[in-house]
């Protein structure tokens, strides 16, 4: 197995269109990740006291149109 450092030193070395490639396919990878997290967190409830507490700031008024 490669270390950090060694992948690192890998990534330094790809010519700019495989660097461009390798850019797409890790920024994709952390996209998915981000989302499956998302997922999991609202499946099992974590993010209900923010929503909630969003829904009754908007209620009172308290927010601002961006």
């Amino acid at each position: 197995m490669m270390t950090v450092e060694q992948i690192e030193a890998a990534i330094l070395k790809l010519p700019p269109d495989e660097f461009q490639k390798f850019r797409e396919w890790f920024l994709e990878l952390d996209d998915q990740r981000w989302d499956n997290q998302l997922e999991k967190d609202i499946a099992n409830g974590k993010l209900e006291d923010l929503a909630g507490e969003a829904i009754a700031d908007f209620e009172a008024g308290r927010y601002r149109a961006i």
